[in-house]
């Protein structure tokens, strides 16, 4: 399910059965590297996209949660994590990160090993074709590595 009033209305019909938040985390800038983080949340937007369809009745993709790229890393994760506190309250006991920016890395233990991380591969230059083969790709590394979380990370 999306952030959309459609869904929402489902989401809340169904919340029992909805464990799992996939939260884009995405880079904004306007000097020289607004491109690169342009790319990197245009690919990060459609993986979660796919994700939340391959997953839909058990994922709730939530809006991306943006900041600016020079904001210190410990003041995002602040920031981020009143975000997950709210929603591990509402009954979501997963919340995955998927992000294209290496920053979260660094502190990718303060996230509950919920961090993915997938190196941006930008859309600008591909047609389409080529762009949904490198998307099934990718979706098809990224699934079993949220299937192995929810195996591996029973959290109550």
């Amino acid at each position: 399910m999306k952030w959309t009033t459609e869904d929402v209305k489902t989401y809340l019909d169904a919340r029992e059965y909805v464990d799992t938040a996939v939260l884009p985390l995405v880079p904004v800038s306007f000097g020289s590297e607004m491109k690169n983080h342009v790319a990197m949340g245009e690919f990060i937007t459609v993986i979660c996209d796919e994700v939340e369809k391959q997953f839909k009745g058990r994922v709730f993709q939530v809006p991306p949660f943006t900041y600016m790229a020079d904001e210190d890393l410990d003041t995002r994760i602040e920031r981020l994590e009143k975000w997950v506190s709210v929603m591990r309250e509402q009954g979501l006991k997963y919340v995955f990160f998927v992000t294209s920016d290496h920053e979260w890395k660094k502190k990718e233990g303060d996230l509950h090993n919920m961090l993915i991380w997938m190196p941006v591969i930008p859309f600008e230059h591909l047609d389409m074709a080529y762009r949904k083969q490198i998307i099934s790709e990718q979706i098809k590394q990224l699934l079993p590595l949220m299937v192995d979380k929810w195996k591996n990370n029973p959290l109550e």
